[in-house]
């Protein structure tokens, strides 16, 4: 009997794949975040100095920089579905040994985590624009609401879950597998379809290197200095926190309620993007609230909770902005896809050293204040950079 097409699966296709989008999206930032709460146990089990422990935070976004030019040729090779359902294999893989309990597992285990992620990260936008090109804007504000509420979420139960199952922190970190193992069953389906060449992995070389553009050089910086600051707050307010008096439940909360108050921009933005003539406003304005924030934790650590929303909804509105720059700032859908290599590559490459240079400045200095004001420092580059990176100009090929 010959193979047919059920009706029904076909109506059913965009509903799977959409559900599979969102919770591959969600697998994608929690892995990462859910180390914050617990880096202290984690230290003390391995005595960990400042810059091991920032390394180990900063080994994800190392493997994103190296690891995020091979997924297109990945995807061209193996296909978008087979490439992402790879990834989320690796990924569990990566967890899992994260928890080993050794050193060495600890650091080879985190790495893969990163490379994992750096491959779904840059094939899920390809197969949005593939498969959904008139509902790009809708889907990737729910993708970025999907990993940020699952890194939120992951966060603040991090440390419950290590006193709950009274297994140590190699068990709460473990427990992160279940997001990218719900994701890659319901992916399964999609290892059937046929893969479509995506214009995005296809696309030539513009004929003018984005790397000789002094605007993209703006949008690359805007999102390195967004991945610095917020990558290092993601590794060390917890401690930060902890060292002002507040208990580690406590502390782990506020670190999963920093990455919820993200989701409240990418609820906001993508509607009023549309609308704006330009975006400067936007783009001092983030980065200004954010830096107020870390003021007012350096001043009242008492209104920490405020502080901390206040700082995860500026970062949250830079980092949608970051994104949506490359779009924005492209004259051509090639200039697009060269722009997102270059200012992604850049953004992780900082956001590396963001972690490892908070850890070392905290230690040098033996205190947090002096990380904390060069993060405002940091925030305030960022308020001019936005002034000129926010212009309606394009970057053209």
């Amino acid at each position: 009997m010959p193979h047919s097409t059920s009706p029904l699966r076909v109506q059913l296709r965009p509903t799977f794949l959409i559900t599979g989008i969102l919770l591959v999206a969600a697998s994608l930032r929690a892995p990462i975040t859910v180390l914050g709460p617990l880096l202290d146990p984690v230290r003390d089990s391995f005595m960990l100095n400042a810059s091991q422990a920032g390394l180990l935070t900063t080994l994800p976004l190392l493997a994103f920089a190296v690891v995020s030019p091979m997924a297109a040729p990945i995807a061209r090779r193996h296909g978008l579905e087979r490439a992402i359902f790879g990834a989320l294999a690796l990924l569990i893989c990566g967890i899992v040994l994260r928890s080993a309990g050794t050193v060495s597992a600890l650091f080879v285990g985190t790495g893969l985590i990163g490379g994992a992620i750096a491959i779904a990260n840059v094939l899920l936008p390809s197969l949005l624009k593939r498969d959904f090109p008139r509902q790009v804007a809708a889907l990737t504000a729910c993708y970025a609401l999907a990993m940020i509420a699952a890194a939120g979420a992951m966060s603040a139960l991090a440390v419950p879950l290590e006193h709950v199952l009274r297994a140590g922190w190699q068990s709460a970190l473990a427990t992160v597998a279940g997001l990218p193992l719900i994701a890659a069953l319901v992916w399964l389906p999609q290892l059937r379809s046929q893969t479509r060449s995506s214009p995005i992995l296809s696309a030539p070389t513009p004929r003018e290197s984005v790397w000789r553009s002094s605007l993209a050089w703006q949008v690359a910086g805007y999102l390195g200095l967004t991945c610095f600051i917020h990558f290092a707050a993601i590794a060390w307010l917890a401690s930060l926190l902890h060292d002002a008096g507040y208990s580690s439940a406590r502390a782990g909360t506020l670190h999963g309620w920093m990455q919820l108050a993200g989701a409240v921009p990418a609820l906001l933005l993508v509607p009023l993007l549309q609308r704006l003539p330009d975006q400067r406003w936007l783009a001092v304005a983030s980065p200004a609230l954010s830096g107020c924030a870390l003021v007012g934790l350096l001043a009242l650590p008492a209104w920490a909770g405020f502080w901390v929303f206040a700082f995860g909804m500026g970062m949250g509105a830079a980092l949608i902005l970051s994104l949506a720059f490359v779009g924005l700032r492209a004259g051509t859908q090639q200039v697009a896809a060269s722009l997102s290599g270059m200012s992604q590559c850049i953004g992780y490459l900082m956001a590396a050293v963001g972690p490892i240079f908070v850890g070392v400045l905290h230690e040098f200095a033996g205190n947090w204040t002096a990380p904390l004001v060069a993060c405002v420092v940091l925030c305030i580059v960022m308020c001019a950079l936005g002034a000129s990176v926010g212009r309606a100009v394009r970057v053209d090929g």
